[in-house]
Parts: structure tokens; sequence; C-alpha cells
């Protein structure tokens, strides 16, 4: 593979973040282009577990969902029932999966980890529950440090996933945070993660593909 300097700076960029997110208990990869990604997450899965996942477009954007779901695999998707009622019981059926995927809003350069959510059954899952969580990280997404990552996550992240709601905030008419009470605002729970706890829990899988938002 021809390098370049953005490729030698992802490389170096993910070395860095390796050693931090494993010194915060993480279990911790680095893969470069999509079909090294795709086998490392295939890699992590054992076949025949239960899998769920959040609202991530990162595993979406990749094809991991679509890997999992035409492989062997058991698959709770919310996507696949229509009512309130069963989206709910698939929310509360990944508390119970063997791994549970997602991907972050933001992370810095010390491997501390950012998310915002409306609902909060992804922070919650990624929190406590399934067994394993893989979060597919993208090197876009690396801020220089918290106070960044919280910026990034609440003016880019949050901003852009109202815009693909529709939802009627006002970010999603000029693109910038107001920091609004809207009871369509989609940053009800933030979540500030420092370590992986207990121990190798959560796998973070860093990605020089710019998938998510």
């Amino acid at each position: 593979m021809t390098t370049t300097p953005i490729s030698r700076r992802n490389s170096r960029l993910a070395e860095r973040l390796i050693q931090k997110l494993r010194q915060r208990h993480y279990d911790a990869y680095y893969c470069e282009g999509r079909e090294a990604l795709l086998n490392q997450v295939k890699a992590l899965i054992p076949e025949g577990s239960t899998v769920a996942w959040g609202g991530s477009m990162s595993i979406r954007d990749t094809g991991i969902t679509q890997m999992l779901k035409t492989g062997n695999y058991v698959v709770y998707d919310r996507e696949d029932v229509t009512t309130a009622e069963d989206k709910r019981r698939m929310y509360l059926k990944a508390f119970e999966c063997q791994y549970y995927l997602g991907s972050v809003n933001a992370m810095s350069e010390e491997g501390e980890i950012v998310n915002i959510d409306g609902t909060g059954n992804r922070v919650a899952a990624m929190t406590w529950g399934p067994e394993h969580v893989i979060l597919v990280v993208s090197l876009h997404k690396v801020c220089q440090d918290l106070e960044a990552a919280m910026k990034r996550a609440r003016s880019t992240a949050a901003p852009i996933n109202m815009a693909r709601f529709n939802f009627e905030t006002p970010c999603q008419r000029d693109g910038v945070c107001h920091n609004c009470l809207s009871p369509d605002s989609i940053c009800n729970y933030i979540s500030i993660q420092r370590m992986s706890h207990p121990a190798h829990r959560h796998i973070v899988v860093l990605t020089d593909e710019p998938v998510g938002y």
C-alpha cells in the first residue's frame, strides 16, 4: 500500500491512541481500509453470538451491520420492527447481548470518549449491560482534548444528526448549537467515559475510513 502524508499521520496518531486506550483498560486496534475493518470486527465476534447496536452511522456506513445480519449471529436490530413497543423490546434485548456495537461522537487524544444521546439507550448500553462493547471510531472524530471533544459532539455531531432526523430544533435551522431546551433536542444525555470497566469490556477499533458524524 502506498503511503501518503495523511496515512503516515493517521498511523502515528492511531499508535498513540492505542497506547492511551490500553492505559485506560480498553482493548484497541487500528485498521487501514474498509476490508481490514470488517475482518477485524468479524474476528472479534465469535459465530453464534448475540449482537445488537444503537443508531450509529459508522457501523452502517462501513457495512458492519450488513455483515452481521447475513452471518451466523443472533441479531437484535430495532430497524426490523415497526411499533414503539417492539422497538423498546429491542432496546432492552441489547442489554442482554454478548456484543453491542456503536461509535462515539468524539474522542480526545488522551482516549476520553464523549457521546450525546437523545433517548439514552445507546449510552446506557455502552455503560452497563452487554458483555462486550465494540466501538468503531473514525480518526476524524479525534480531538485535541476533552473540551474540544465536547465541542465537537455538541457543535458538529449533534446538528448533523438533527438534520438526519429532521427534528425542529434551532441547530436544525442554522447548523449551530444553541444549548437549547427544545423538546426535540438530541442532547439529553451526555456521557464522558474515562476508562473501560471491567477492564477489556470495551474494544475500540480505530479506522482511517471517514465514516459517521
